[in-house]
């Protein structure tokens, strides 16, 4: 008989979402570098470079048929090495074979597929060549997806932060630098991003070897149960991936599709700058989603009775850190904005929409990755169809009047519909919730906090602005996370409760 998954407590929780949240700062070394590829190479090829990268992760998520969430669920419980090693190399050749496949036929058919997007005129003859060059970067991408999702099913949520952050995001901004200097056009920011994706696979394999033995991975044996495990946990979980991913990686797609020329390759380049900067506060609750998924998975198969309190416990953190977070960038963001080309002055609507939508997900907590890891295998579906249907139609609606600001507009109403009927869910069929008296107290201290930065951003200007609301954003957080937690909650986050001062001395 196979040994049960140890129970998980929240400072298995906290030390997990913190190496998680390391591992996720490259999306904020993405957003610091956006003002440097703007810069070097302009906004319109920016924007281009957005979308077919945007292409690539949207493909990347269907064909590897939802491995990486499927392993999330199976690893945690497979009861043994060489069954958990027999299903990362199942989950590898299922994602893998029609990645490479797909690679090949769009490098073949570039010029066809070059014509489906809008792009500057001194982009517009170059694409068929980048096309071609850039579809590669989909078997990279989808190799280190799956191999770093298989070392994070093994609770090994720290050693994605060297990939992720240095060898990933600043060996990009370095190739991005030499291949300019090179005197690179257009092909130096796609060659840049195929380099820092092969130096990352190539790194993801000696990551594989720390959890798994290699050897015994290639000789494992897939039998066809796993096979089926794999393929029909992955499906279940699908809907669900695409529309988040849908929702990251389409936007700018969908508007290089709709806007013609210049304006459409613009367009993308700032949504693009928005969603980025966005995803700052998302690192917070992307942690706690990162760590909930293989740790639902595990103590659903303990105690599904002992989820409440870890998620109860992320939804407090992130309410108490992410809504501060928010008000700093919408009330700083026209000097965050400041770095960029000026053309990016016109992201600042886009920002405050996107930030808003993603400071009203960060109450609920990690309520969608529960519903995936214990067993609603249905609801997800319904939850995607929902939350994308709403958006193609606001989409549809408002792109054409609107543009980017019609998009922003889409995305957000998405957003929060898909992780909010997640958590209604949750409610009537497991009763959990998020909510008690503690996250209330939380969410009121950053209210509070937010509206004052508010008054700072209306009676200041310049360097002064930004300063005060900083200041306040820092005080904020920092009363928030002392009121808005219970003391078990503080001291769960061990060393850095101590350092921040959050735990009586």
């Amino acid at each position: 008989m196979s040994e049960a998954a140890p129970a998980v407590s929240r400072g298995d929780m906290a030390r997990g979402a913190g190496l998680a949240g390391l591992a996720r700062l490259g999306a904020v070394i993405e957003a610091l570098a956006q003002p440097l590829f703007t810069w070097l190479f302009g906004l319109a090829t920016y924007g281009i470079y957005v979308v077919l990268w945007g292409a690539i992760n949207f493909v990347s998520n269907i064909v590897d048929l939802s491995m990486t969430s499927a392993m999330q669920r199976l690893v945690p419980t497979a009861g043994g090495d060489r069954r958990a090693e027999g299903l990362v190399k199942g989950a590898m050749l299922i994602a893998m074979t029609p990645a490479i496949l797909v690679a090949l036929a769009v490098s073949l058919n570039a010029e066809s597929v070059a014509a489906l997007f809008s792009a500057a005129p001194v982009d517009r003859a170059r694409l068929p060549h980048i096309v071609a060059l850039f579809a590669w970067a989909l078997p990279l991408w989808t190799f280190v997806e799956v191999a770093t999702s298989a070392a994070r099913a093994r609770r090994a949520f720290g050693p994605e932060i060297r990939l992720r952050i240095f060898w990933e995001q600043i060996a990009r901004i370095l190739f991005a630098l030499g291949f300019f200097l090179a005197g690179f056009t257009s092909e130096g920011l796609m060659l840049a991003h195929l380099c820092s994706l092969a130096l990352t696979a190539g790194l993801s394999v000696p990551l594989l070897a720390r959890y798994y033995d290699l050897g015994a991975l290639l000789r494992a044996p897939v039998p066809f149960r796993d096979i089926r495990a794999l393929v029909g946990t992955g499906l279940a979980l699908m809907p669900a991936d695409v529309s988040r991913r849908l929702l990251i990686d389409g936007p700018p797609v969908v508007l290089n599709l709709m806007l013609p020329g210049t304006r459409g390759a613009t367009a993308a380049g700032l949504f693009e700058i928005a969603r980025k900067l966005s995803t700052i506060p998302l690192v917070v609750r992307q942690a706690f989603q990162y760590v909930m998924a293989p740790l639902a998975s595990a103590q659903a198969h303990v105690d599904r009775a002992e989820i409440a309190p870890l998620y109860r416990f992320a939804s407090r953190v992130s309410t108490a850190m992410v809504v501060p977070l928010a008000g700093l960038l919408i009330f700083a963001g026209p000097d965050i904005l400041s770095v960029y080309r000026p053309e990016a002055a016109a992201a600042l609507p886009l920002l405050t929409i996107l930030v808003a939508a993603r400071a009203a997900e960060a109450i609920v907590g990690p309520a969608t990755p529960i519903v995936e890891m214990t067993g609603h295998r249905a609801l997800p579906l319904v939850n995607s169809l929902i939350g994308v249907g709403l958006g193609a139609a606001l989409a549809a609606l408002l792109v054409p009047a609107h543009g980017a600001l019609g998009m922003a507009i889409a995305v957000a109403a998405a957003t929060v519909t898909i992780t909010y009927a997640a958590t209604l869910e949750l409610r009537f069929s497991d009763g959990l919730s998020p909510f008690d008296r503690k996250l209330l107290i939380g969410f009121s201290v950053a209210i509070a906090g937010v509206a004052l930065m508010a008054l700072a951003e209306q009676f200041t200007r310049g360097p002064a602005r930004f300063v005060s609301v900083t200041l306040l954003w820092v005080m904020t957080s920092w009363v928030a996370l002392r009121l808005g937690l219970t003391r078990t909650d503080r001291e769960a986050l061990g060393g850095i409760a101590r350092r921040l001062r959050l735990l009586p001395s």
